[in-house]
């Protein structure tokens, strides 16, 4: 028998409101809100979480995430991801979309089947399983390895070859195709201000998957890359820190959103004269940021400033995972209000991502409620400091926590 729960708290920001509500309860039954009152009912053995003077928000959802790492075989990369998603979670990030890996199996999807059947404990994940990428482009990581005898990377040239490669997506159950449209940082053959794909190529890819009802995520940070993937109509850009402001225009014409994730940008930026942070790094990734960095710096607030619709996308796994809340901070440096760096990461990001149910509470639609020490909206950084996270009416963290845990808790 299910065992309905109250969480009450003296503030609330629903995900839709422009201001914080007093004093809140919210019922939840069978994984779901019921109401969302002043006082809401009690029902008789109902479960009472007191969270006191804490602001109550909708789960978050983080549009950019890598939760495997690295090149390691699948069987140790699904081991080292649980911790991660645990972080995630914690962090108050009921849902992610991960946006691809290296090993040689599509481990996000066993992790994506295996967070869905409880057996392991982590956000709700929307996968694309690896980076479409041509060869010598941002996804190719075979000059990486040493003595590497065959190719890494989900590679395709060629219309014909692209695709294959989507369709060999489709038919491992990914629910959104990634592809690389420039280049980046990573590799030694990587440049951002190069494009990935040719206009055809990009227009084949993003026909492709959209024939078999799939959304496309663009890796963009060159002006040609991001003004090409527009063309091709996909349904996200990710980073576009070097489109020019017209391209971004022609984003917001075509209401084609962007996934900034600024953080990363701004930690390599920032630190280009720190040694010990490029210790153990490549020595050509230091010089790409050195070369390009006054452009990113412009970059962040040209996005802020455009009409774009912007998604919450952390980069999380370029960088240690307990820190993607910092995108919030970074957003809003760059320019967004506190009140759209949320929306970003709510209602926003669930529009992207297909999933309109979630990014609010209101009656009606999955618990996923989390709680911080005070508004967000007059203090950004209180995101920093998740004490409660509730997901589909289970407590995952703080006051009531729900036992026992699936594996990986």
């Amino acid at each position: 028998m299910t065992v309905d729960t109250i969480v009450v708290a003296e503030h609330m920001w629903d995900g839709i409101s422009p201001e914080v509500r007093g004093h809140t309860e919210v019922l939840i039954s069978d994984g779901r809100i019921v109401a969302c009152e002043g006082r809401a009912d009690r029902p008789a053995g109902a479960r009472i979480v007191e969270l006191g003077e804490a602001t109550l928000l909708p789960g978050l959802i983080d549009c950019h995430v890598h939760c495997v790492s690295g090149m390691t075989s699948s069987a140790r990369s699904a081991l080292e991801s649980l911790p991660v998603l645990r972080t995630l979670l914690d962090n108050g990030f009921t849902t992610v979309r991960d946006l691809g890996c290296y090993t040689p199996e599509p481990v996000t999807l066993e992790l994506r089947r295996a967070v869905e059947a409880g057996e392991i404990r982590g956000p709700r994940m929307l996968v694309a399983p690896r980076l479409i990428s041509g060869r010598g482009g941002h996804g190719d990581q075979t000059s990486e390895v040493a003595a590497c005898a065959c190719e890494i990377g989900a590679l395709a040239d060629g219309t014909d070859e692209i695709v294959r490669a989507v369709r060999e997506q489709v038919r491992q159950g990914a629910d959104w195709i990634k592809f690389a449209g420039s280049g980046g940082f990573s590799t030694s053959v990587d440049d951002p201000a190069t494009a990935g794909y040719r206009q055809i190529e990009m227009d084949a890819l993003v026909e492709a998957a959209r024939d078999f009802g799939l959304p496309t995520a663009c890796h963009a940070l060159s002006d040609t890359g991001v003004r090409r993937a527009a063309m091709a109509g996909v349904s996200t850009i990710e980073h576009a820190t070097l489109a020019d402001a017209g391209t971004l225009r022609l984003l917001a014409g075509r209401r084609i959103p962007v996934v900034p994730t600024q953080y990363p940008i701004t930690v390599f930026t920032d630190r280009l004269d720190d040694e010990s942070f490029w210790a153990d790094k490549p020595g050509n990734v230091r010089e790409q940021v050195r070369r390009h960095a006054d452009a990113l710096r412009a970059g962040l607030g040209r996005i802020a400033r455009s009409n774009v619709e912007i998604a919450f996308g952390s980069d999380a796994g370029t960088f240690d995972h307990a820190d993607n809340w910092r995108e919030f901070p970074t957003l809003v440096r760059s320019g967004l209000s506190p009140s759209r760096a949320l929306q970003a990461a709510t209602t926003v990001a669930a529009r992207v991502l297909r999933r309109p149910d979630l990014g609010r509470i209101e009656p009606g639609v999955p618990a996923d409620i989390i709680a911080v020490p005070e508004s967000p909206l007059r203090d950004i950084d209180a995101l920093g400091h998740v004490e409660f996270v509730m997901q589909a009416g289970i407590v995952r963290r703080g006051p009531g926590s729900d036992a026992p845990r699936a594996a990986g808790a």
